[in-house]
């Protein structure tokens, strides 16, 4: 056989290893692709960022409220009215404003005055009842004072005459133009002052009185009276002419009104102008 013929072997074939090549290369594995995160599903459109009123309003609305809120609530409205109050109190004190230093004294002394009346008043009820708990003869005491309080109801009741120092008061209306409105303003400011006993012309002014309008005059408890207008005032005269001439007041008002007021202290006034007494259908003393 030829050692070119098709399966022949040479003497070095058979078993003899082949020399070796260079080795070859193996593929690298390939690397896994790195996994993709998918989107979350989407439900709507996301939601627009808030703006700070949109906050605010989202805060306050709708109203949660709590005891503490409800309680500066609370505060807070005492507070206001008390404020709405002092306000109102300053502004009703705005006519004094333009008023001169000496009438400014003047209303402050009768202020004072007036003070003064009620701490004797409050001493004096005092004394009595000191006097009613230590009296030997409380029976005794106890009927003078009654017959005291006769007296002075008496007297406030227009049914007993009174006499003691005060001032008179004479309103010339030749115009016409006094009002009874204006003459009930001057019974008002006396009473105010501490008059104790009023009498206009022929008439008792007690605490029932009224006035009115008339023809040619003016009527106190259905009374005619005509002008000139006479009132004679028991009372302390120091305290009853300044509480007429303080600014704004009776004179002032019935002055602007074409008026002649004119005003004087006396030592001793009468007033004897008296009122019946009268019974009463159906009221009866809760001791009978």
């Amino acid at each position: 056989m030829r050692d070119d013929e098709p399966g022949a072997q040479g003497p070095d074939s058979g078993d003899a290893p082949r020399p070796a090549g260079p080795p070859r290369r193996q593929p690298l594995p390939e690397a896994a692709p790195a996994p993709v995160a998918e989107p979350p599903p989407e439900d709507g459109p996301a939601p627009a960022e808030l703006t700070g009123r949109q906050r605010l309003v989202k805060g306050l609305w709708p109203p949660r409220v709590t005891r503490a809120q409800l309680t500066v609530a609370v505060l807070l409205f005492v507070l206001g009215l008390g404020l709405a109050i002092q306000v109102r109190s300053t502004n009703d004190t705005g006519a004094l404003r333009g008023a001169r230093q000496d009438d400014l004294v003047r209303i402050l002394d009768e202020l004072d005055d007036r003070t003064e009346r009620l701490e004797d008043e409050k001493q004096r009820l005092e004394d009595q009842r000191t006097e009613l708990e230590n009296s030997s003869d409380q029976a005794e005491e106890a009927r003078r004072q009654t017959v005291e309080k006769e007296r002075q109801l008496g007297i406030l009741a227009g049914n007993v005459a009174a006499t003691g120092p005060g001032i008179t008061v004479t309103v010339q209306d030749a115009a016409g133009t006094v009002r009874a409105d204006m003459l009930l303003d001057a019974v008002q400011e006396l009473r105010a002052a501490g008059a104790e006993a009023i009498q206009v012309n022929d008439v008792r002014v007690v605490a029932g009185t009224y006035l009115s309008d008339g023809s040619g005059g003016v009527n106190v408890d259905g009374n005619k009276i005509t002008r000139p207008y006479r009132f004679k005032v028991i009372g302390n005269p120091q305290d009853l002419e300044p509480a007429l001439n303080i600014p704004g007041g009776v004179v002032q008002t019935l002055e602007k009104e074409q008026a002649t007021v004119v005003v004087t202290r006396e030592e001793k006034i009468v007033v004897d102008a008296l009122r019946p007494a009268e019974q009463p259908d159906y009221a009866r003393s809760s001791n009978e």
